[in-house]
C-alpha cells in the first residue's frame, strides 16, 4: 500500500502512517484508496510535488474526525506528528517573512528596538540595585543617623558626636558586631621617594576592613592596630610601588608623618559608598593629628563624625534601632533637649536607592528612578509588541483564505493559535538576536550619559534565563491579539468571498496606535518639562560672581601661614585680582551651628544656621551683593565680633532694621555690619537657609582666587602654581573652578533627562514605524481607489488628504489624552522642588505640534508615493 517517498508514484510514507496511526482499522483501506486515487490524478496533472502536499493536506482533513475513534498508542510517531507541525509551522513563518519583507522589517526591528530598550533598562535598574550587595553582611550593616528639630522642622543628619561610637560599643555591645568610628572621605596626598600622588581616603576604626568585607590581596585585615599605619586599594599600592611588594614599606603622609603599609586590599566595586576609599588610616592617627578632638568641652554637642555598624547575627535591625533611639538625649545637657535629638540606624541597603528624607521620615531618592525607568522600559517594549499587533491584523484579509483552508481541511482553532505564536516567537527570536547586537553597540554611549560602566552579563545564567523567559513572553504577547483574531475567521464566509473584515475591525488597530502615540507625546512633554526646569535652576541668581573663580583646599598650613605674602606676591604678578580664605567651600555648606539668640526670638524655638568663617577680603573676592550695609573690614578691629548675613536669615529672624542688631551666639555678642543677597551654596532647586559669616583666623580650610580678567585663565593658574611651589614645595596643587563645581548640582537631573529624551526618542521611532508600515498597507489596500479617484480629476494634495486624515485624527486623541496625564505625573515631580518652573501651556503645543509633524511626515511618504502612482498600473492592479 504506501510507497517510497523517492518513487514519483506513491504518496509519502510518513503521511500513510500518521494516517494508519489515527483512523480506525474498518475505515482505513476506504480512505487510503480515496487518497491514493486522487494523489494519482493530482501527480499527472500538477506534477509530484504539487499532489505531494495535497495529499498532505487531505490526510490531514482527515485526522480529526477520525482521531478518537481508537485509543492512541504511545509510539513514536506522536512525537514525528509533533516534528511534523513544527516543521510546517516554521516553513510557513519563515515564508511569510521572506514574502514580506518590509512588513518583516518593520516587526523584526521595531521589536529589536523595544527590546534593546528593555535590555538597556534592565541593565541600569540591576546595577542600581546591586549598590552595595557586594558585601555579604549586607542586610545587617547600617550607618547610625539622627533626627532633630530645627528652625521649626525635623531635619536628619548622618553624622554624630564622637562619643557615640564608644557608648554604643559599651552600652549596647551585645547589639552590635562591630561598631566603627570614620571620618568623611579625605584628600591627603602620599609621598615615597620622588613619587606623590594625591587619594581621598577615611580614617577609620580598627574593625572597618570587617565590617566593609574588604578582600586581602596582601597583609591581614587586622592591619590598624598601629596608629602609625596605612592600608592601600590594589590601584593605590600599584600607582605608589609599581609591582613591588608594598607590605612594610614607609608612606609619608603630607610631608609629616610616616606611616608603614600593613595590608592592601581589592578595590571595592564601583557601585559602593566605600569605592572611592584608596587608604584607610587608624582612627587613633586622627586624634593625634587633631588633639582638640579629646579635649572638647563639649563633645555631645558637635556632630561631625559618621559611625557605622554591623549589628548581631541573632538581632534584628528595628528591634536595635530603636534601643538606641535615646542615647544622645541621655547624655546632652538639658538646655539641648529642645533640639529633640532620635538617634536610628539607616540600614545599607536603603544607603542608594532611600537617601532623602523629609521631616525626620525616609521619602525614598533613587528608587523613583529605577520605577520611573523600569515603566519606560516596559512601554517601549509594549510599542513594540503594538506594531506587530498592528501589522499582522492590518494583513489579515491577506491571510483570512489561507485560515479558511486550513480550517475547510480539518485545522482546529487551537492549531492555528499554535502556527501563529510560532511566527510570533520566530520573529521575536530574530528581534532578541538583533537586540544584542544593539546593546552592545549603544552601551558605549548609555554608560556615558547614565556615568555607569555597565556590560552585557553575557557569562551570568541569570541574564541568559531572564532574557529568553523575556523574549518568551513578549512573543505570547505580541503574538496573543494576532494569533487569536486571525484563527476566529469563519471559512465559509472567508472561502465564499464575502468575508469582509467591516470598518469595526480597524477599531482595535486605532486603540493600539492611540496607546503607541499617547505614550510617545507624554515622554515628549516630560521631557521638555524636565529641561525647563533644569534651565530654570541654572538661570537661578546666585548671589555672587562665579566667572573666573578658582577656589583651592590647601592640604598643609604652608599657604595660611604665609597668606598675606601669597596674597601681595600674587596681585603684584597680575595672576588674580584678590584672593581669601574660608572655612567651606563655595558650593557647599560644611558647617551648621546652634545655640544663637537675638530680640524677639521664640525661647522654644531651636535653631541651626549654616555658619561660615571668612577674611577679610572674601566679600571682595567672591563678589558679595550687598543690601544693606558693608563688608568685613581690616581696618575695624570691632569686625571680630561682626556678622554679615543673608536675606534669609533677615526674614526668618524678622529683624525690619537689620544693621547693628545684635545677635548672641554662644554667650558672644555679635552686631550685623551688613546684609547680602541669598547666596546658593546647597542646591540650586531648594530655598536658600539663613547663613552667617564672621571674621575668625580659623578659616584655613580654603582658599578663593579671583583670577584676573586681563589675563587668560591658564597663564593666571600657572603663576599661581609657581607662587604655590615656593611657599609650600612639595605639596601638590589642586584646584577647581567654582562655576564647574555649581554645574555638578544639575548632574543628576540633567543625566534623567538626557535617559528620559533618549527613550523618548527610541518611543517616536518604534510608533513611526509602525505608522509607516500601516500606512504602507493602507494605501497597497487602497491601491485601485487611488487609481480611479485620480481618473476623476483628484489632485497629489486631495489624495494626500484623503490617506493621511485618519492618522492626523490618531494623534489629536492621542494628544488629548497624553496632556492630562502629563501634568498630573510631571506637576508631582515638581513637587520635590522649592524652586521650580511653571508648566506652560507651550509645553503642550509644541509637544502635540511635534507629534502631528513627525505621523505627518512617517504617513506622507507612502501617501505621496501612492498618490503618484500611474493610474493605469493602479487599476491593473490585482
Amino acid at each position: 500500500m504506501p510507497g517510497n517517498t523517492e518513487n514519483p508514484s506513491q504518496p509519502p510514507r510518513w503521511a500513510d502512517r500518521l494516517l494508519e496511526w489515527f483512523c480506525a482499522p474498518h475505515l482505513l483501506e476506504e480512505i487510503q484508496g480515496d487518497l491514493h486515487e486522487h494523489f494519482q490524478r493530482d501527480s499527472e496533472r500538477f506534477g509530484y510535488k504539487t499532489a505531494r502536499w495535497k495529499y498532505i493536506l487531505n490526510v490531514s482533513g482527515f485526522l480529526r474526525p477520525f482521531a478518537l475513534k481508537r485509543k492512541p498508542d504511545p509510539y513514536p510517531s506522536t512525537s514525528l506528528f509533533t516534528q511534523i507541525m513544527l516543521s510546517n509551522y516554521l516553513k510557513i513563518a519563515l515564508r511569510n517573512l521572506i514574502r514580506n519583507k518590509v512588513h518583516s522589517f518593520i516587526n523584526i526591528f521595531g521589536l529589536a528596538a523595544g527590546m534593546a530598550v528593555a535590555m538597556l533598562i534592565g541593565l541600569w535598574i540591576y546595577d542600581e540595585m546591586s549598590f552595595e550587595k557586594y558585601n555579604p553582611n549586607y542586610d545587617r550593616i547600617a550607618q547610625v543617623k539622627q533626627n532633630q528639630t530645627f528652625n521649626g522642622s525635623v531635619e536628619t543628619w548622618p553624622t554624630m558626636p564622637l562619643p557615640m561610637g564608644e557608648v554604643l560599643r559599651s552600652n549596647y555591645g551585645s547589639n552590635f558586631k562591630h561598631v566603627v568610628i570614620s571620618s568623611w572621605p579625605e584628600q591627603r596626598f602620599l609621598t615615597v621617594g620622588d613619587k606623590t600622588i594625591t587619594i581621598s581616603g577615611n580614617y577609620m576604626e580598627r574593625d572597618a576592613p570587617q565590617l566593609m568585607a574588604l578582600k586581602m590581596v596582601k597583609g591581614l585585615k587586622d592591619g590598624l592596630k598601629d596608629p602609625a599605619s596605612i592600608m592601600l586599594s590594589e590601584s593605590t599600592a600599584k600607582a605608589i610601588f609599581g609591582e613591588e611588594n608594598p607590605i612594610d614599606k614607609v608612606i609619608k603622609l603630607e610631608n609629616k608623618t610616616e606611616v608603614k603599609v600593613t595590608g592592601v586590599y581589592e578595590n571595592v566595586p564601583r557601585n559602593s559608598r566605600f569605592s572611592n576609599v584608596s587608604f584607610i588610616i587608624p582612627w587613633k592617627q586622627k586624634l593625634i593629628e587633631n588633639k582638640w578632638m579629646e579635649t572638647m568641652e563639649n563633645p555631645w554637642g558637635m556632630n561631625g563624625f559618621i559611625v557605622y555598624v554591623q549589628i548581631a547575627d541573632n538581632m534584628d535591625m528595628t528591634e536595635v534601632s530603636g534601643k538606641i533611639k535615646e542615647v544622645k538625649k541621655n547624655h546632652i545637657a538639658p538646655d539641648e533637649a529642645k533640639y529633640k535629638p532620635e538617634i536610628f540606624l539607616h540600614p545599607m541597603s536603603k544607603w542608594h536607592l532611600y537617601s532623602e528624607f523629609k521631616n525626620g521620615v525616609n521619602i525614598g531618592g533613587g528608587i523613583e528612578f529605577v520605577w520611573l525607568f523600569g515603566f519606560i522600559g516596559f512601554f517601549v517594549l509594549l510599542l513594540a509588541c503594538i506594531n506587530f499587533m498592528n501589522l499582522s491584523t492590518a494583513r489579515s484579509e491577506k491571510r483570512a483564505k489561507e485560515v479558511g483552508i486550513r480550517k475547510a481541511v480539518g485545522s482546529v482553532r487551537g492549531q492555528l493559535i499554535a502556527q501563529f505564536f510560532s511566527e510570533s516567537l520566530l520573529v521575536v527570536t530574530f528581534a532578541f538576536m538583533l537586540s544584542l547586537v544593539l546593546v552592545q553597540l549603544i552601551l558605549p554611549f548609555f554608560n556615558e550619559v547614565s556615568g555607569k560602566k555597565m556590560l552585557i552579563l553575557w557569562s551570568n545564567p541569570i541574564f541568559w534565563l531572564l532574557s529568553v523567559g523575556f523574549s518568551i513572553i513578549t512573543g505570547l504577547i505580541s503574538g496573543s491579539y494576532p494569533a487569536l483574531y486571525l484563527s476566529s475567521f469563519q471559512p465559509v464566509k472567508v472561502l465564499k468571498g464575502v468575508f469582509k473584515a467591516g470598518r469595526l475591525a480597524a477599531v482595535p488597530r486605532k486603540v493600539l496606535v492611540v496607546v503607541q502615540f499617547t505614550v510617545s507625546v507624554t515622554l515628549i512633554i516630560g521631557t521638555i518639562i524636565v529641561f525647563r526646569q533644569i534651565q530654570f535652576a541654572k538661570n537661578r541668581p546666585v548671589g555672587y560672581n562665579r566667572d573666573r573663580l578658582v577656589v583651592m583646599q590647601p592640604l598643609t598650613k604652608d599657604i595660611h601661614n604665609h597668606f598675606e605674602a601669597v596674597r601681595e606676591e600674587l596681585k603684584s604678578t597680575g595672576a588674580v585680582t584678590e584672593m581669601a580664605e574660608s572655612s567651606g567651600p563655595m558650593t557647599a555648606v560644611w558647617s551648621t551651628n546652634g545655640g544663637f539668640d537675638w530680640k524677639g526670638k521664640d525661647p522654644n524655638l531651636a535653631c541651626d544656621f549654616p555658619t561660615t568663617s571668612v577674611s577679610p577680603y572674601y566679600g571682595k573676592t567672591v563678589g558679595w551683593q550687598f543690601k544693606q550695609g558693608r563688608d568685613f573690614s581690616k581696618e575695624y578691629a570691632t569686625d571680630s565680633s561682626a556678622f554679615v548675613i543673608n536675606e534669609a536669615a533677615v526674614k526668618f529672624m524678622g529683624l525690619k532694621n537689620p544693621i547693628g542688631e545684635m545677635i548672641k551666639w554662644d554667650n558672644k555678642r555679635y552686631k550685623v555690619i551688613g546684609v547680602i543677597k541669598d547666596m546658593i551654596v546647597e542646591s540650586p532647586y531648594q530655598a536658600v537657609r539663613p547663613s552667617l559669616f564672621n571674621m575668625a583666623d580659623t578659616h584655613d580650610s580654603f582658599i578663593v582666587f579671583k583670577l584676573n580678567p586681563a589675563k587668560s585663565a591658564g597663564e593666571a593658574i600657572e603663576k599661581i602654581e609657581n607662587v604655590h611651589k615656593k611657599y609650600a614645595p612639595g605639596t601638590p596643587f589642586d584646584y577647581k573652578f567654582v562655576d564647574e563645581e555649581f554645574s555638578h548640582k544639575f548632574g543628576e537631573e540633567e543625566r534623567i533627562g538626557k535617559l528620559v529624551t533618549f527613550f523618548a526618542a527610541l518611543a517616536i521611532f518604534i510608533s513611526c514605524l509602525g505608522l509607516f508600515g500601516l500606512a504602507s498597507f493602507m494605501a497597497e489596500q487602497r491601491t485601485k481607489e487611488i487609481g480611479i479617484r485620480k481618473v476623476l480629476g483628484a489632485t497629489v494634495l486631495n489624495l494626500w488628504s484623503l490617506l493621511s486624515k485618519d492618522f492626523v485624527l490618531l494623534v489629536i486623541v492621542s494628544f488629548l489624552i497624553a496632556s492630562p496625564l502629563a501634568y498630573y505625573f510631571m506637576h508631582n515631580w515638581l513637587q520635590k522642588y522649592d524652586y521650580r518652573s511653571e508648566i506652560s501651556w507651550w509645553i503642550f503645543a509644541a509637544s502635540g505640534f511635534g507629534a502631528m509633524a513627525i505621523a505627518l511626515l512617517t504617513v506622507s511618504y507612502q501617501a505621496v508615493k501612492a498618490a503618484l502612482m500611474n493610474p493605469v498600473k493602479s487599476l491593473k492592479t490585482e
